[in-house]
């Protein structure tokens, strides 16, 4: 029988009730990353089925977006390694490894950095004002790590469909 899925499992230790649901969502799409990425190849990663974004661009960019969120939601700006990164994400024109483990890896690593900030995050912090961007959008705390996880989710969800979808 498989464990039931991780917003089912209990609340988690030292994780303020109101991060839980940031919390089971960053474990959920650790899970499936790790199910979905035992099926690719390394042929598979940058393969791209109907002009779909590849399972590498999906590792590469859920580790990338979750760095940039949680420098947002620690009131930081990017700096320069962030901007390039960044800008590399989506570049058809640099040459791609074909590192399943090693994306793999990059992205569980990003998720796991996630999970830290969550559970360190004070609660009188999750009101407070962040700003998103080069344009300074206005966020808070609290919206940023609901975004970095709702936004993982999205891209975990991608690469299950394409690894179906390849396999």
């Amino acid at each position: 029988m498989t464990e039931p899925e991780v917003w089912l499992r209990g609340p988690l230790p030292d994780v303020l009730p109101e991060l839980q649901p940031v919390a089971h969502s960053l474990l959920q799409v650790r899970e499936e990353i790790e199910t979905a990425a035992a099926l690719i190849s390394p042929e598979q990663l940058w393969a791209r089925p109907g002009g779909a974004a590849s399972i590498g661009f999906h590792l590469t960019h859920l580790a990338g977006s979750l760095d940039r969120l949680l420098t947002y939601a620690r009131g930081d700006s990017l700096n320069a390694a962030q901007r390039a990164a960044l800008a590399a994400e989506g570049r058809e024109d640099i040459p791609r490894q074909a590192d399943v483990d090693g994306f793999v890896k990059s992205a569980i690593d990003a998720l796991d950095r996630a999970l830290a900030q969550v559970r360190a995050t004070p609660l009188c912090t999750l009101d407070e004002a962040r700003e998103v961007g080069r344009a300074r959008l206005p966020s808070t705390v609290l919206g940023l790590l609901f975004h970095a996880a709702e936004h993982a989710q999205r891209h975990s969800a991608q690469i299950i469909t394409t690894a179906k979808v390849i396999g």
